[in-house]
């Protein structure tokens, strides 16, 4: 029985690992904002706990704004701040984070970015992505 529940949990994880969601405004950019449009969780959501993952967020942007931070929170607990790396500009532009699954079990990560807009600190939309910790 123990088996054909973990079989479930990781067809659903499978299913809802392999989309990424985001609530997208439909307006133009205003002049430097910055809006996320997706965040890729590797491994087809399936991450063992504790591991760290490379997770691909890419937005779109009017010039190239400062991206100083990302803040996720997994399944409402957080707030994690993360570094970005590899930052690319373009139409769609992205960058990655290096992120670990805290638990295990079925898990909603959901992130927003901190940018300089007008020389102020400014807050991007939020992106979620579904994922299934698994204990080594």
């Amino acid at each position: 029985m123990k088996h054909i529940l973990i079989a479930v949990f990781v067809g659903a994880a499978l299913l809802l690992g392999n989309s990424s969601c985001a609530t997208v405004p439909t307006e133009p950019l205003g002049e430097g904002e910055l809006r996320l449009l997706r965040i890729n969780v590797p491994e087809h959501g399936n991450l063992v706990v504790n591991m760290f993952y490379t997770a691909d967020i890419s937005f779109e942007a009017d010039g190239k704004p400062e991206i100083s931070r990302v803040i996720c929170y997994c399944s409402g607990e957080g707030p994690y701040y993360y570094k970005i790396r590899d930052i690319t500009y373009g139409s769609p532009g992205s960058f990655t984070i290096d992120f670990s699954a805290p638990e295990a079990g079925s898990q909603r990560l959901e992130c927003y970015a901190d940018y300089v807009r007008d020389g102020k600190r400014r807050r991007t939309n939020s992106v979620f992505s579904h994922f299934f910790g698994i204990s080594d």
